[in-house]
């Protein structure tokens, strides 16, 4: 029996450091939810921290520094720096070369976070376990040029040690629950953005949907977004990286674009790169059309104008003899099996087999709609040798608007 190991890499090591963060800290959570007594001001206070390690690793790790999206003045880089340690996920030095990687190879053995390898691994197989895999080669001469987060990266682990556990230990100690403090505003916060995080690279690599690409594993969900703070309109960053936003619409939750725009609007940020609308609009209408092309194959559809026999008037008096057939637009149709559907009744059809209905079906007796055009489209059985079409009516309404593969030797995709 298959089990969410098999995807997994040969393993070569256990990162113990990894094991021991994010199994001992829910343990700790657990552990206050169970015996410490929940303080309404560690409880606010905690949540507020949690936000400020969030908005750390979307604003700060993720989109400004790892994909450079927009411009931040000293002070936001220090606040979103201070708040991006405190989430205990690596320097941002680290964080941005493997998420980069990721970017760079996604979906091979070459991204850190290969969704190949299955909801678990993505999560957080790869940060427990060494294998051979290695992340692929990018380009991060910036983040080793720039001197805070090289700063950051040197003195990591006394800062991930004081502002992920300290800080929030002694601050709820100012109104004597320190206890609260450990166990709620540091591990239960921690262990919450851990995961949320962590969801950016499993299940936003799976559940959604695929609106501007799908060749590759990101997708767009609600849900997600909602536990990462915005960033879980995935199919659109993976498109769009250098876009300041995940949500392209304005509708759609992503409070960390939110609070960059508002740090704009406070002269804190400036340069907020966007994509250009007209390319998002042509990666959307991809993906739309290729959906109608599904549908479209799935349908069936007349005979094409060209396959049909050609029929002589005579042929066509003789042959009206036995079957009820209707010439319009220059089109012989056979509609034996529609007789007893027609609204106007059998006697119409039966009573007119052999004749030209062309002007009685457009406005003569009754002004046919759409669907009936399409609907006797599928009864052609041939056309009049001699018979004239208007050009307006050769292709049924249904197939006015067609959508076909284009290949390198084609002229139209749209006809």
């Amino acid at each position: 029996m298959s089990t969410a190991f098999d995807k997994f890499p040969p393993i070569e090591g256990i990162r113990w450091f990894n094991v021991a963060v994010l199994v001992l800290t829910p343990l700790i959570a657990t552990y206050g939810l169970v015996f410490v007594p929940l303080d309404w001001k560690t409880v606010i206070f905690a949540c507020a921290y949690y936000w400020f390690s969030m908005i750390g690793i979307t604003a700060g790790f993720h989109r400004l520094w790892s994909h450079r999206s927009y411009n931040a003045c000293f002070p936001l880089q220090i606040f979103l720096m201070l708040g991006g340690i405190s989430a205990v996920q690596g320097s941002c030095y680290f964080w941005g070369r493997g998420h980069r990687s990721h970017h760079r190879w996604t979906d091979t053995e070459k991204d850190p976070y290969d969704s190949s390898r299955g909801l678990l691994w993505t999560h957080i197989g790869w940060i427990l376990f060494k294998s051979k895999l290695r992340s692929g080669p990018v380009d991060s001469s910036d983040l080793g040029k720039d001197p805070l987060v090289q700063w950051t990266h040197r003195y990591y682990f006394p800062l991930a040690a004081f502002f992920g556990y300290a800080l929030p230990t002694l601050i709820p100690a100012l109104w004597n629950d320190p206890w609260g403090g450990f166990c709620f505003s540091a591990a239960a916060r921690l262990t919450v953005a851990h995961h949320c995080t962590f969801a950016i690279n499993s299940i936003a690599h799976y559940l959604g949907s695929t609106p501007y690409d799908d060749r590759l594993s990101p997708r767009d969900h609600f849900l997600s977004a909602i536990l990462t703070m915005g960033e879980g309109y995935h199919n659109f960053h993976h498109q769009f990286p250098m876009d300041y936003r995940n949500a392209y619409l304005w509708y759609q939750y992503d409070p960390t674009k939110w609070f960059i725009a508002v740090c704009k609007f406070l002269g804190l940020a400036s340069n907020l790169r966007v994509f250009p609308s007209n390319e998002i609009e042509k990666g959307s209408l991809t993906m739309q059309l290729k959906h109608l092309k599904q549908v479209q194959d799935s349908i069936v559809w007349p005979k094409a104008v060209d396959e049909l026999p050609i029929v002589t008037w005579e042929n066509f008096q003789k042959e009206s003899k036995s079957r009820p057939l209707i010439l319009v637009s220059g089109f012989i149709h056979d509609v034996s099996e529609f007789i007893d559907q027609h609204p106007g009744g059998e006697t119409c059809l039966t009573r007119n087999s052999g004749k030209d209905m062309t002007a009685s079906f457009f406005g003569g007796v009754y002004r046919h709609s759409n669907a009936a055009h399409n609907l006797m489209s599928m009864m052609r059985v041939g056309a009049l040798a001699g018979g004239v079409c208007p050009p307006d009516q050769t292709i049924p309404p249904a197939q006015v608007l067609f959508v076909a593969t284009r290949h390198q030797d084609s002229e139209i995709l749209l006809k």
